[in-house]
């Protein structure tokens, strides 16, 4: 491999590839491109339905499943690892979210707390348990990088995204706060990116993603960042250059973020009162 490679040596471990669908397995691929060696993990439910098997041959990968909401499964993750790569790792990627109540329709004001309580568990506390299961076995390596996925509902109100808009600003805040720890501890730096809707599979089950997708896209200046986007984006946060990035939420959304009307929304809402409607 070319030695200008952002990635060339680098090791690391990639939670929550599904199928090409993912932003995870999108990510796996770019850091494969550029010369990293990592393992790969999801559910054990989730490895049944998806294609993971696929993604590790093509990658020279090994699949370790684990339940992220289990203590003892991540450390088997870390420990199964930190054995197939030889030593501790450089990255962590966190890709993981689900919410039944999305799933089963509820709306937030009649949400089911059990489903709440898990959808906090598998999409924000699993992100806490990772960080405390790689802090407590030291495996990262100084100026490692840990990055999960978010989006811009954990600071706005966006019709339909129900609790897992809560999870995604706990799981921002368990960035800032556990960050500050393995950062000053161990160099270790911890963001999130907060990424347009993205056509995943979990993604598509959120009630009016086709409508949202077609209004963000029209909202961002440089439209909606795609999944392939999103992975060069993460994989300059796994280099070396930006060692100094940490407690980050980062916005990868074409300007979504800091919009409040566009031309082409507004010609689009203006259309609706046309023929006195």
């Amino acid at each position: 491999m070319a030695t200008d490679l952002l990635l060339k040596g680098k090791t690391g471990i990639i939670f929550g590839a599904l199928n090409e669908k993912s932003i995870a397995w999108q990510i796996a691929e770019k850091a494969y491109e550029q010369g990293a060696r990592f393992s790969l993990s999801n559910a054990p439910v989730a490895l049944r339905f998806g294609e993971i098997n696929e993604l590790a041959e093509k990658c020279n990968s090994k699949v370790i499943p684990a339940d992220a909401t289990s203590m003892e499964d991540l450390q088997k993750v870390f420990a199964d690892s930190m054995e197939f790569l030889g030593g501790k790792v450089d990255f962590v990627l966190h890709s993981i979210g689900m919410s039944l109540n999305v799933r089963k329709g509820n709306v937030y004001n009649e949400s089911n707390y059990n489903y709440f309580q898990k959808a906090l568990d598998v999409s924000a506390l699993s992100f806490h348990k990772l960080l405390q299961t790689a802090y407590k076995m030291d495996a990262i390596n100084e100026w490692g990088s840990v990055v999960a996925l978010s989006y811009v509902a954990a600071q706005r109100t966006l019709y339909g995204y129900n609790d897992m808009a809560d999870a995604k600003a706990l799981l921002e805040s368990i960035a800032r706060s556990f960050g500050y720890i393995y950062g000053r501890e161990k160099k270790v730096r911890v963001n999130t990116i907060s990424q347009s809707p993205t056509p995943t599979t979990a993604g598509s089950g959120v009630k009016g993603f086709g409508s949202l997708l077609d209004f963000t896209e029209r909202m961002s200046p440089l439209g909606n960042a795609t999944a392939e986007d999103c992975a060069d984006y993460c994989v300059t946060l796994f280099s070396d250059l930006t060692r100094k990035v940490t407690m980050q939420n980062l916005f990868h959304d074409g300007g979504f973020s800091s919009m409040g009307m566009s031309l082409k929304a507004m010609t689009q809402y203006d259309k609706s009162f046309e023929n006195g409607k």
